[in-house]
């Protein structure tokens, strides 16, 4: 995973960016999770939440919902919890099941004590404030209840960092060009028992490690066109850096037959 430069830091986490570009709808989202389609071993996520939560009842708030995929899996195999879905987006919401609303996870609009479970998935790098919205996240939860959390590595997907590098240098003329954004560098699986631990004691890390290989670059172009949103901090013209590392990407698996990529992702389940 590349370090962002401060610049890219403050967009990831740009109010305005991400209800308006990046999450408007679901298309960028979806095919940043349709990569993972490739991956073994194959790890089903929301069954892995649901698993999670077998001694949970009452309430569950999915904060930052996004296209409701972990949302619809509660309803369908918990239907006797109370799950709410909300997302700073009101346009991502369209379709996810009701109950939703639109708010920022920085001003929970839950009283205390009031959810016994809080999802927080692949999320709170985008929040300004990570200490805070933690905080907002333990104030809203009963004693008892639990916050899972998950984020990707600093070691995640770096195959893709340094194609994109040498995309945007191929574009540019230099060696090596800009790195991408990083949504998840703010808040890695490496950063997040620090952060949860100013409000949460007991922190449980499950780790997911996993190899993606590719015989089409289809699915890389789409994850890397994914990124629209912040192609104003690229520092290089994004749709050129694209086509680029389409073409490297074509090379690669003419010659390898593959292109491979290894991911390390993580779940957070933490108690007060």
């Amino acid at each position: 995973m590349t370090s962002n430069t401060a610049q890219q830091d403050a967009a990831v986490a740009d109010k305005s960016i991400l209800a308006n570009s990046a999450y408007a709808d679901g298309r960028h989202l979806a095919a940043r999770q349709s990569i993972y389609r490739w991956q073994q071993p194959q790890y089903d996520l929301p069954g892995i939440v649901v698993a999670e939560l077998t001694d949970t009842s009452g309430t569950v708030i999915d904060i930052g919902c996004g296209n409701g995929k972990f949302v619809s899996r509660l309803h369908n195999d918990r239907p006797d919890l109370q799950v709410v879905g909300m997302d700073i987006s009101a346009g991502i919401l369209a379709n996810v099941e009701k109950p939703v609303l639109v708010a920022d996870a920085q001003a929970l609009p839950f009283a205390d004590d009031s959810a016994d479970a809080v999802l927080a998935l692949h999320m709170l790098y985008h929040v300004g404030d990570i200490e805070a919205t933690i905080k907002e996240l333990a104030r809203v939860l009963r004693p008892g209840g639990v916050l899972i959390a998950s984020t990707n590595s600093d070691t995640d997907k770096q195959e893709l960092d340094r194609l994109w590098a040498r995309a945007a240098g191929d574009v540019l003329g230099i060696p090596e060009g800009p790195a991408r954004v990083s949504l998840s560098s703010r808040f890695s699986l490496e950063k997040a028992p620090g952060y949860l631990g100013t409000a949460f004691k007991d922190i449980r890390v499950r780790k997911l490690p996993g190899t993606i290989e590719l015989t089409d670059p289809a699915p890389i172009v789409a994850h890397l066109a994914s990124y629209e949103a912040w192609a104003d901090q690229c520092g290089v013209p994004f749709r050129e850096t694209v086509s680029r590392a389409e073409e490297i990407v074509t090379a690669v698996i003419r010659r390898d037959r593959l292109f491979k990529i290894e991911c390390l992702g993580g779940l957070l389940v933490c108690r007060l």
